[in-house]
């Protein structure tokens, strides 16, 4: 007689969770306004007059068709057509073929509230070296000619829509999905509890459904939030760093130090975060939040078209730092990785093998829930020290914009300005036929390429907040008592 299969209870009922951004009105607003940020961005920061667009210099003469001419508005054709359509399902179709069919390894995540762990096949770094392999043969074949960049550079804004379009629907089937989740069901489904306050469109924004899950045929299982956080979006931000590095060669003949500084910066944290793809199975994404349109969003069109910015701006405007300006900019990224690594490490190597003889002197407390919370070593700094060490290398990602803003030049006999370096570039070469300057535009640039530190230190602020906020909720006393013995949030010593 087979034994008995243990039921799967439901999830039992705690205080409720409470609205989140500003609840619906906030969820609402941030649905439309972000997207609608993404083609602000991607508009007045251009390459056809300036960045800022010019007319926004001047307040007292501005019209809308002056800003019009100045961003190159041909109406809102221009913004979607059917091979940017073709070609982005066509990379995530390759994603998804290197998913099922690369070497992987089959690692379970933590337990689950109503009992049970999900099994994950992770070989996200393997698919992007696969992908990166493949563009660089194409070229070493094409230069920077190559189809893969020059098919970005050209179809830039339809291939943001494209990719805004699909987090709105994919946001909108794993909300209707949600609602065939049963208890008890014998497949680990369960809902999030940010999720579940009956209001459509928050629920459908911060995601009702904790772990959405796709069975296709060929392909298997596919666990959607944890292959959308680390696939397409974080290779895509690589992805665009490397077609505007190409376009800036295309453009002046050169290739500059600040640009492949941030390409370099860029793509040692997202293929560090590959490497370390188990790491993401104890993040607050995967454990708490629900997979809705702000996760969606956030992976697919937001993270790869906002954080390449820098590399968008430098493409068009060729700054040279010299030795001593990458000697800073690398200080700084290598003193924020350095803490972000280490950090992690520390948690990892606590939370799979405590008695590992790397960490097994940390002093910890144990809360009745059973959890160990680190008092010592990194974590005892701060209860969030790894945000500080991701805050820091983001600087890395902003500085070599310099004070940022220029104006393009068009005529052909205008002298090449000393702003536009005729040498000393990473690979040699002359500019050609391209005349940027700083102009009126220099430092009116900068809330445009200095946006990702700000951004991203609100962004951490708030994600640290909603920790804490989970953290109270699941430890009670325990976490009064870990915050009385580790008083510092981010920053030891100030915050």
């Amino acid at each position: 007689m087979p034994p008995k299969r243990k039921t799967q209870a439901a999830p039992v009922a705690e205080e409720p969770h409470g609205f989140e951004f500003g609840g619906p009105l906030g969820a609402a607003a941030i649905s439309i306004g972000l997207p609608l940020g993404c083609y602000m961005l991607a508009f007045l920061c251009n390459d056809i007059s300036g960045c800022p667009a010019p007319s926004l210099l001047h307040p007292s003469t501005f019209t809308l068709e002056k800003l019009k001419q100045d961003v190159g508005w041909q109406g809102f054709s221009q913004l979607l057509n059917t091979n940017t359509v073709i070609a982005t399902l066509g990379y995530y179709m390759l994603s998804l073929v290197l998913y099922a069919v690369l070497p992987a390894t089959e690692i379970e995540g933590v337990e689950l509230s109503s009992g049970g762990k999900l099994k994950y096949r992770l070989n996200s770094f393997n698919s992007a070296v696969f992908i990166v392999v493949i563009l660089a043969a194409g070229t070493a074949v094409e230069g920077a000619n190559f189809v893969v960049w020059t098919f970005i550079s050209e179809n830039y804004l339809p291939l943001l829509t494209t990719n805004i379009l699909i987090s709105y629907a994919l946001a909108t089937y794993v909300y209707v999905s949600s609602f065939s989740v049963r208890f008890p069901n014998s497949d680990k489904r369960e809902l999030a509890k940010g999720g579940q306050s009956g209001n459509i469109i928050y629920d459908w924004f911060i995601g009702r459904e904790l772990n959405p899950r796709i069975t296709l045929p060929l392909f298997g299982t596919v666990d959607i939030k944890s292959w959308m956080e680390l696939r397409p979006g974080m290779l895509g931000w690589i992805i665009l760093d490397l077609a505007f590095v190409a376009q800036q060669y295309r453009t002046y003949g050169y290739v500059t130090d600040s640009i492949v500084l941030t390409t370099f910066a860029q793509a040692l944290y997202v293929f560090d975060a590959l490497y370390m793809e188990p790491a993401i199975l104890t993040t607050i994404d995967i454990i708490a939040d629900g997979f809705g349109f702000m996760l969606a969003f956030g992976d697919l069109a937001w993270l790869p078209f906002t954080y390449s910015i820098q590399a968008r701006y430098l493409a068009v405007y060729p700054l040279e730092l010299g030795i001593w300006g990458c000697a800073g900019v690398f200080a700084v990224q290598g003193l924020g990785y350095y803490i972000f690594r280490a950090c992690n490490n520390e948690k990892n190597r606590f939370r799979t093998n405590p008695k590992d003889p790397k960490i097994a002197h940390l002093k910890y407390i144990e809360t009745a829930s059973g959890s160990k919370l680190l008092v010592s070593g990194w974590w005892g700094t701060a209860r969030h020290i790894n945000y500080l060490g991701d805050w820091l290398m983001s600087w890395a990602y902003v500085l070599p914009t310099g004070i940022a803003g220029y104006v393009i030049q068009n005529s052909a006999t205008h002298p090449i300005s000393a702003a536009t370096p005729a040498s000393g570039s990473v690979f040699g070469g002359q500019p050609v036929g391209r005349y940027v300057v700083p102009g009126e535009a220099k430092g009116w640039g900068m809330p445009v390429t200095y946006f990702f530190m700000v951004y991203f230190a609100v962004l951490l602020v708030h994600r640290e907040m909603r920790d804490e906020e989970k953290c109270r909720r699941k430890y009670g006393k325990d976490w009064e008592r870990y915050c009385e013995l580790v008083p510092y949030r981010i920053v030891p010593g100030v915050y």
